[in-house]
């Protein structure tokens, strides 16, 4: 980034900085301008009618004199400009910053593939595409397209090999079993119970056949001397993986076949602790980094106390589970829940605490400090501090692109070496794409590198536009003058970056969340002072404090901060809109992601490319169908928008977690519950009578409710209950895996618990303009299955069987006579 000129002296004319685009000042002469309009000549005098008074020309003169003129622009002329345009944005390095562009589109049309392609074929993709390069060297433009495709292959190929490597047995069906295994992870979650993420050694009883490797489970409580390492045992009801609630959401699945995770569920009683057994080295390791965090965790805890305990948790060791519910929905609404999640604000806190600190003691010895390198001394501790906090905050996506992008940095340092920022970014981001490949499509990759990039490019321009500009000093003033003005310019400075950063990230905050932080601009200027000043800075010196004891006031102060910090944040979030926004089309975010990719990279005026693509984002956003019922895929749970910001539900307790989900995704603002009756007890004469939007009704195995457009929706436990409704229903679900469709009109659309199973939960569009039409039907998972989806075909549901049950116990043993 640019800077003021160092050899710059008060009193006389300055330059505003040097821009590090400078550096290839060879490059910048051959820049031309864009387009070489022909000058625009004023008319030739006319004799004025009326007494010599001028009249204004006419606007139709006016713009076809103009159309005249841009008529005359040569297309040869445009094609040079963009021709000099390009090489100088050759030159300047745009090739190596789009090289994770082309490796993330890769990954992205991998994930996008309705088949398992087979590992040969991107190898061979690769081989050709490395071969072609090298033979075109000698011509420019086609070396060039045959780089951008072979980086998109290789992109395809990590992605495959991450895929092949996982491997991760996925739990095939629901099963109650006695596990052995070893802790990974103990986790205290804010609803009393402890998340366990277990490494499994054995099952029995039964005894599972194809057992996952790692299981994550919840227990009401723990053994006192249960740490990570321990082997347990217990009881446990174990669950597959799910798929996505509704189609084009979160898949779960995906999340937990690259998290090594292949099954959930809870233990039927407390876990106990078993004899130890030898672990290997890796799996020792990982147990003490564990048990330090957890240690760590507790201490902080048990000195701040309260919900300002388990943020300070999380921000100093990455431990978010004990965070209430309410804390996180307040921090979501406002727009700062980022502070949570250890990303490159806090790495650049603690590089810059300890930076500041070490320069503050070298100063302190003159004659140490005129001898030796001492930058250089800081910026290799605080390159050790940083990656201390990586281990023992948790390596997530976040972290590992700031840590990267920073240990470029301060390495730069070390060797007395510019560090480009945009090149440190794109170093980061290409090595976070070839370790995880799945990363990139998911939100924490995509916001957090979308805000970064935004950030270097938005102020590398204004460094660019600076760099050639002559200003004055500024006059001289007072200090209350100099004070205000600094401090003017930090909250303008924080403003312009929250705004900045928030609308980078906010068409992927819409996909992936369907929400939106109207004053989240407002939280951060508020929050943000506090966390860089205060909780953030303490944190370090408390870590540094923390193994002599003398932790104690730091995180005092700490807490104090972040009492305010949930202060600000709840005030704002009762104040708040509705921050549920609906659906948008996925065509609006990668034309958005073309705009960023150009706006941010480019450094001539093809950084105007970006404009077309920024609107035709903004226009395609509303370009997608919202469904007009939504289904899970275990068939317990039906809504339907009737109106009014109201969702109706065919059930009184309903999943909360999938309910939320599907409030944001139908903009809906309340959820209403059913109509329950005794059996036979309500009389629908004809259904059809039922007013448009009405919720469900329901009556012994069946449910009835009617869209607003007039569809009538059923909902049966078994397929007998569920024939009555073929001679009036639209669409009919039926939540019994045996069932088969037992209406005879094709027109009915009938989804039976075997067809969720399989394909997942599905989101149903009826026909506005025909009322006899068969309904559309979208599921969330495809066949054939991808292998985070495998799993779906050995569920018993898929399988059309029923439930199961478990025999009744008989004893052995005779019972014993009375003595």
């Amino acid at each position: 980034m640019a800077g003021r000129g160092r050899g710059a002296e008060e009193g006389g004319e300055t330059t505003a900085g040097v821009s590090e685009r400078l550096m290839f000042a060879h490059a910048a002469s051959t820049e031309e301008a864009p387009l070489s309009l022909p000058e625009l000549h004023p008319p030739a005098e006319l004799p004025p009618p009326g007494g010599g008074a001028l009249q204004p020309a006419s606007p139709t003169a006016v713009v076809s004199r103009i159309r005249k003129q841009l008529g005359r622009v040569s297309l040869a002329a445009l094609r040079r400009s963009v021709a000099v345009a390009a090489t100088t944005e050759l030159d300047r390095g745009v090739g190596f910053l789009l090289v994770p562009v082309f490796l993330a589109a890769g990954v992205i049309y991998y994930f996008s593939l309705s088949t398992e392609p087979d590992l040969y074929r991107p190898l061979a993709a690769v081989a050709l595409m490395a071969v072609c390069a090298a033979v075109s060297r000698s011509w420019q433009r086609t070396h060039l397209l045959f780089m951008a495709t072979l980086f998109c292959a290789l992109g395809f190929l990590a992605a495959k090999v991450e895929t092949w490597r996982m491997a991760t047995p996925m739990l095939g069906s629901e099963i109650q079993t006695r596990l052995t295994g070893r802790l990974v992870t103990a986790e205290a979650m804010a609803n009393g119970r402890v998340r366990l993420t277990i490494d499994l050694i054995s099952t029995e009883h039964p005894k599972l056949r194809y057992a996952p490797d790692r299981v994550r489970l919840s227990a009401r409580r723990i053994p006192p001397g249960m740490t990570a390492g321990s082997m347990l045992t217990g009881y446990a009801k174990l669950l597959p993986p799910t798929g996505p609630v509704r189609p084009d959401s979160y898949d779960f699945s995906f999340d937990s076949y690259f998290a090594g995770i292949g099954g959930s569920g809870f233990f039927l009683g407390d876990p106990k602790l078993v004899a130890p057994v030898e672990a290997p080295f890796g799996a020792r390791v990982a147990s003490a980094v564990e048990n330090a965090r957890e240690g760590i965790a507790d201490h902080i805890r048990s000195s701040i106390g309260g919900s300002e305990g388990e943020i300070a948790a999380a921000l100093i060791v990455g431990v978010r589970a004990g965070i209430p519910e309410a804390i996180n929905e307040s921090m979501r609404r406002t727009g700062i829940y980022h502070i949570i999640s250890i990303s490159g604000l806090h790495m650049a806190l603690v590089a810059g605490t300890i930076m500041v600190l070490l320069r503050g003691a070298f100063a302190l010895l003159p004659d140490f400090s005129s001898r030796r390198p001492v930058k250089k001394y800081a910026a290799g501790i605080a390159l050790i501090s940083i990656a201390a906090y990586l281990v023992i905050s948790g390596i997530v996506v976040a972290a590992e692109r700031s840590f990267i992008m920073l240990a470029v940095m301060l390495a730069a340092v070390l060797f007395d070496r510019a560090a480009l920022t945009m090149r440190n970014l794109a170093i980061s981001a290409i090595a976070v794409i070839l370790v995880s490949p799945h990363e990139v499509v998911g939100p924490s990759f995509q916001m957090s590198f979308a805000a970064t990039a935004a950030l270097v490019g938005a102020y590398a321009g204004f460094a660019d536009y600076r760099a050639g500009k002559t200003i004055a000093p500024p006059a001289k003033r007072s200090f209350l003058g100099f004070l205000s003005r600094k401090l003017a310019v930090g909250v303008g400075g924080a403003a312009v970056t929250s705004l900045i950063a928030g609308s980078a990230t906010l068409l992927f905050a819409i996909w992936h969340f369907q929400r939106v932080s109207p004053l989240s601009l407002l939280a951060n200027l508020a929050v943000m002072p506090i966390v860089s000043l205060i909780v953030m800075p303490f944190a370090v010196l408390s870590a540094l404090a923390m193994p002599f004891g003398f932790d104690g006031p730091f995180l005092f102060v700490m807490g104090k901060g972040l009492t305010a910090m949930i202060a600000i944040s709840a005030w704002i979030s009762e104040r708040s809109p509705v921050d549920a926004v609906g659906l948008i089309s996925i065509q609006s975010v990668l034309l958005a992601t073309i705009a960023l990719v150009i706006a941010t990279m480019a450094t001539t005026w093809l950084r105007l490319a970006a404009v077309p693509f920024a609107l035709a984002a903004l226009l395609a956003i509303p370009h997608v169908r919202t469904p007009d019922v939504l289904i899970s895929e275990d068939a317990h749970l039906v809504a339907m928008p009737i109106g009014g910001g109201e969702l109706a539900v065919n059930r009184a307790r309903a999943n909360e977690f999938t309910t939320d989900n599907w409030k944001r995704a139908l903009k809906a603002e309340e959820i209403v519950p059913p109509e329950t009756f005794a059996k036979d007890a309500l009389n629908i004469v004809d259904p059809v009578d039922l007013p448009p939007g009405s919720p469900f009704y329901c009556t012994g195995d069946l449910c009835i409710g009617r869209h607003p457009s007039g569809a009538i929706v059923a909902l049966a436990e078994t397929r007998d209950s569920a024939r009555p409704a073929c001679g009036f229903a639209d669409l009919v679900v039926i939540n019994d895996a045996t069932a088969y469709n037992p209406c005879r009109d094709p027109r009915v659309l009938v989804v039976t618990k075997r067809q969720l199973a399989r394909d997942g939960s599905a989101a149903v569009f009826f026909d506005p303009q025909s009322a006899t039409a068969r309904p559309a039907i979208q599921y969330a998972v495809e066949q054939p299955y991808r292998p985070w989806h495998e799993q779906r075909k050995y569920t018993r549901e898929a399988r059309g069987l029923p439930p199961y049950q478990k025999p009744e116990r008989t004893d052995a043993k005779p019972s014993q006579p009375d003595q």
